[in-house]
């Protein structure tokens, strides 16, 4: 099982590191600062 913690994942790199994660990852869990931005896949 391959898990995934990314702080900042709101914007930038963060972002698109957590979007190329999440295809290969069982889990990915984002934090960021703007909850207006965050993003969540089951």
């Amino acid at each position: 099982m391959k898990n995934a913690l990314i702080i900042g994942a709101t914007s930038g790199i963060g972002k698109e590191l957590a979007k190329l994660l999440v295809v290969d990852y069982d889990k990915v869990v984002i934090t960021g600062r703007r909850t207006e931005l965050n993003y969540s896949k089951k």
